[in-house]
């Protein structure tokens, strides 16, 4: 039984113009000291000034931390929270992508905990998330990660990646403002617009999936499918940028419900031991997980496929599954991501590394509607290296969904 959890959703403002109901919602909290967690792109820009500004011309303290790097370390994570903890703040806003908004869920909570951030890891960790710590709010400056409605956050390990979860992450109040995305460079825009869509095609074939989570993964589908093209070629694209920023934020809420899987599970150990961000990992895994899965949900993949703008009225689910992977493939190429892991100068002889750490994944394995084993991990890694989508030998019986 799937059961919805939206009831511990954030207090949310979406649409062109929401930062405004920024210093409102402060003023609610009573703070005085505030902390805005972001990186030092947007500083240096002058972006991260449109959440500043407001806040200091009403009276606030506001401390900027800009020490955010792209897929943070264990390390950034640990010297923030102390930083957080020696502040005495009242409160922390996230400004910026997944890295930010991720660093400022975990230093807004573990500021209130004893011990250090990697006790909390959940492969590794000893000590459990018991308090809520500071009211936070989170502002993403990209269409992609879903941070803003997530209890998660995720860490770079030396070969992998690990995240801190529990719901007391969750934002208070998260404000989706699609003018904020319209400076992201194109690499950027394709690489976090696959990582939504990722987030969406999971979520819809996911084995915790229910009614609630596919309307929204299904909905954010279709709005990426038909937006990201136009948002990586025109960034002033204003419908393009909004209907990206609509897709990433109900694709967040999808797989907050239903989760990610295979995919997800796979490219942690590309960004742990290559660097590679994670919506470049997702877009280069993509098409060769869900084309090895293929067969354990094909009528989801046909519905997929209409979400992407195709048609499958006069296909077979078995045929219209094909056309998905196809189409999956097309947009990841049309938006200009490298289509294999020898492209990004993975070396063949990295596979068998990645697999191990693949395996350890099994968090988001166990919602993969095919049980993935070390062999389907190997397999599929081979596939994005080769650039030839695979499935699994005769034998292995497709899950139930």
């Amino acid at each position: 039984m799937s059961i919805s959890r939206l009831a511990f959703q954030p207090l949310s403002f979406t649409g062109w113009g929401s930062l405004e109901n920024l210093v409102p919602e402060v003023k609610k909290y009573q703070a005085e000291k505030i902390l805005v967690v972001t990186d030092p792109m947007l500083a240096k820009i002058g972006l991260v000034d449109k959440v500043t500004e407001p806040l200091k011309e009403s009276g606030y303290e506001v401390i900027l931390y800009t020490e955010v790097v792209p897929e943070p370390p264990l390390e950034t994570g640990e010297k923030l929270v102390a930083f957080t903890k020696e502040g005495a703040f009242d409160m922390v806003v996230g400004v910026g992508g997944g890295s930010a908004l991720d660093l400022a869920k975990l230093a807004a909570v573990l500021a209130v905990h004893e011990g250090s951030a990697a006790d909390y890891l959940n492969l590794s960790g000893s000590r459990k998330v018991e308090k809520k710590g500071l009211p936070k709010i989170l502002i993403p400056t990209t269409s992609g990660t879903g941070s803003e409605v997530t209890n998660i956050s995720v860490l770079s390990l030396e070969t992998t990646k690990d995240v801190v979860t529990h719901d007391h992450l969750l934002a208070d109040v998260a404000i989706v403002d699609p003018e904020l995305t319209v400076s992201v460079p194109p690499r950027v825009t394709a690489a976090t617009g696959i990582d939504a869509l990722t987030h969406a095609v999971e979520a819809y074939v996911s084995v915790n999936a229910s009614p609630v989570s596919d309307g929204l993964a299904l909905q954010a589908i279709r709005l990426i499918a038909r937006s990201l093209r136009k948002a990586v070629q025109d960034g002033n694209d204003k419908q393009a940028r909004m209907d990206m920023s609509s897709g990433s934020y109900m694709a967040g809420l999808a797989f907050f419900n239903a989760g990610v899987a295979g995919v997800h599970a796979l490219a942690y150990p590309l960004g742990g031991q290559f660097h590679l961000a994670h919506g470049e990992s997702n877009a280069v895994l993509l098409p060769y997980v869900m084309g090895y899965i293929r067969n354990s949900c094909q009528t989801r993949m046909a519905d997929i496929l209409n979400a992407l703008g195709g048609n499958s009225s006069f296909l077979s689910d078995e045929e219209a599954s094909y056309k998905c992977v196809e189409e999956l493939e097309r947009l990841v190429k049309d938006v200009g991501i490298p289509a294999t892991l020898s492209e990004f100068n993975i070396p063949e002889s990295a596979l068998e590394s990645l697999t191990q750490d693949g395996v350890k994944q099994k968090r988001l394995l166990a919602r993969s509607p095919l049980p993935l084993e070390e062999n389907d991990i190997r397999e599929i890694y081979r596939a994005a290296f080769t650039g030839k989508v695979t499935e699994p030998q005769t034998g292995t019986v497709p899950a139930a969904h």
